[in-house]
């Protein structure tokens, strides 16, 4: 890191702790030559969601949550298998380039709901598939019945 006084850049850290509720690393720094100390901030890389209709917003998966959560509403489902899910979407934003599609999103969440409970994966689908009638559910169900094994 290089000193922002002398441009030294040769500079040591004295103390790191997190910050911003553990998504920062907050790092006191030294520079041995002219003995200036600074703050710096280490964050991870901003990531950007692309939006259907083509708009751009950064990632926020507070958002997966509260979407998945409402899907799941009064659904018998352990919050660790929602985390679960959460932590899979965002393993994939954050391995993305510097963006993912709202689709790939969309996606990764009615795979874990597939599997988790069928309830939920149906609310789910009928937003992200934009279900108009109900021949759309009859559809999503019958395709649900298909992957399942038959247990003899």
């Amino acid at each position: 890191m290089r000193c922002p006084l002398c441009t030294t850049n040769d500079t040591r850290v004295v103390d790191s702790r997190q910050a911003e509720e553990g998504r920062t690393i907050r790092r006191r720094r030294a520079c041995p030559s002219c003995g200036h100390r600074f703050t710096t901030f280490e964050r991870a890389a901003v990531v950007v969601v692309i939006k259907r209709d083509g708009r751009c917003q950064p990632f926020d998966a507070s958002k997966v949550r509260l979407g998945v959560d409402i899907t799941l509403a009064d659904r018998p489902v352990p919050q660790d298998a929602v985390d679960d899910i959460i932590a899979t979407v965002e393993r994939a934003a954050y391995t993305s380039q510097d963006s993912i599609h709202a689709d790939e999103i969309g996606a990764i969440v009615l795979d874990g709901l597939r599997d988790l409970d069928e309830v939920g994966y149906l609310r789910f689908a009928s937003v992200y598939k934009e279900f108009q009638k109900a021949s759309d559910f009859e559809r999503e169900v019958a395709a649900l019945d298909i992957e399942e094994p038959v247990n003899d």
